[in-house]
């Protein structure tokens, strides 16, 4: 848990950082820190709602070319695990 926390700590200094270093403002490069991981966080949370859904699969399958269709399958889930 410790090593999760301090690279979240380094991610938000970098992100600060990095947006400071692009806009020379201390009030947007806060708020970037600070919006940027919400996103992600929703974002996540709909990836794994989603992965490994049949009728993505299926359309996924039909959309892809057809190199690219063995690397997507259905996940098959267990009574145990999480959804």
């Amino acid at each position: 848990m410790a090593k999760t926390a301090a690279f979240g700590v380094m991610h938000l200094g970098i992100a600060f950082a990095v947006s400071y270093a692009l806009t020379g403002s201390a009030a947007i490069s806060g708020l970037i820190t600070i919006v940027e991981p919400l996103c992600n966080t929703v974002a996540h949370y709909f990836f794994d709602k989603y992965w490994g859904d049949p009728r993505l699969v299926t359309l996924l399958r039909r959309q892809l070319p057809r190199a690219l269709r063995p690397v997507v399958r259905p996940v098959r889930r267990t009574a145990s695990a999480p959804v």
